[in-house]
């Protein structure tokens, strides 16, 4: 095993097929097949087409990541899939798949936390994270503050959403707007050349009392369809653009404050945004402002390292192997519901049963 660990890692908690390798800290192949395209006709994600997506997607896009990095499969020193949490069936399809190619090849299999995994990602764009980092996830079915103090053993939730997610809340109002699917790409895109000061719009969990660090973005979802739905019943025009930057406005508002205020009660000098929204052009350009304000530095990986892939999951694999944390039993599975508590799910060291036999052809 070189100094710098060659992981491959699978990612399909969600939509996205994501096969990512990596050597430590550079990223060598970053594949994803998206499933979006035959879920936006539902409105949403169908978790059953999802499974049957990564199913046919599996094989081909491990192969392309695998050709994109130049090397064989014999080629790699560990195996890291996203264990949870995420949709059951979609789980289980990239665990396994990472059992067999594991196994087959003699390699060490890491399950991984998938929220961990999008703190990782970072280290493949501005290098190895500072301990502690401070990280606001958001994304379609998270919304979470997250102190990391080792991303491989110690990750500690601050606040999250007791309602919808901030992406879900994207999605939900660009329906009420008759945008389509997904929310986020276009809402951005309309709010750009609107006015985020046209439409008062409510900014959840804010008051005094309210706790510290947790977000709610129903009352703002209800809000703004409720607007959108008076104008309309009085025969009135919507005003899309201006709707669309004052709910994004009030979303980023919201996220950024917290986000802020988080690192300045835990003496936190360097914040991390990462999940889908974190590709929101306002939501990058207003934590970038309020970070300098407050002397905190601001790291965003690049958009397409925000969305769901398995370059994240590589990345926290191969920080597994370089720190030499314990490789997962042969009888992991998937948790829908795994805690961020838990970076990655551990096991006993079960290289050296496969190591003599490489059944990979």
């Amino acid at each position: 095993m070189t100094d710098e660990p060659l992981v491959l890692g699978i990612e399909t908690s969600c939509d996205e097929t994501g096969v990512g390798i990596v050597r430590g800290t550079t990223l060598l192949a970053d594949a994803v097949a998206s499933s979006v395209d035959e879920h936006a006709r539902f409105g949403g994600v169908v978790p059953e087409v999802a499974s049957r997506a990564h199913l046919e997607a599996m094989v081909p896009t491990i192969d392309r990541a695998l050709r994109e990095a130049g090397i064989g499969a014999k080629d790699l020193d560990g195996i890291s899939v996203t264990a949870g949490p995420g949709l059951a069936g979609a789980l289980l399809v990239g665990v396994s798949a990472a059992k067999a190619y594991a196994y087959a090849l003699g390699k060490p299999l890491y399950g991984v936390n998938h929220l961990a995994s999008h703190i990782c990602v970072d280290q493949l764009e501005h290098g190895p994270l500072p301990e502690p980092t401070m990280a606001l996830l958001v994304s379609g079915g998270h919304s979470s503050l997250l102190l990391s103090t080792d991303i491989t053993a110690d990750v500690r939730p601050m606040g999250s959403t007791i309602d919808d997610a901030a992406g879900e809340a994207f999605d939900k109002i660009a329906r009420v707007l008759n945008l389509g699917f997904p929310g986020g790409p276009v809402i951005d895109r309309y709010a750009c050349e609107g006015d985020p000061a046209a439409i008062a719009f409510p900014r959840g969990l804010t008051g005094p009392r309210d706790p510290a660090y947790d977000f709610s973005f129903s009352g703002l979802k209800t809000a703004v369809a409720r607007w959108i739905e008076a104008r309309r019943a009085a025969g009135e025009e919507v005003p899309v653009r201006d709707v669309a930057a004052s709910f994004q406005e009030a979303v980023v508002d919201v996220l950024t404050r917290k986000a802020v205020r988080a690192c300045k009660d835990e003496g936190v000098d360097h914040l991390m945004i990462g999940g889908g929204v974190a590709a929101n052009s306002r939501l990058r350009a207003l934590a970038q402002e309020r970070c300098e304000a407050a002397g905190i530095r601001l790291r965003v990986p690049r958009p397409k390292l925000c969305t769901d892939n398995g370059a994240m999951v590589a990345a926290l694999g191969a920080e597994m192997v370089a720190r030499n944390r314990a490789a997962s039993d042969w009888d992991l599975s998937a948790d829908s519901s795994l805690p961020v508590t838990d970076p990655h799910v551990p096991g006993h060291d079960h290289v050296h049963e496969v190591s003599r036999e490489n059944l990979y052809s």
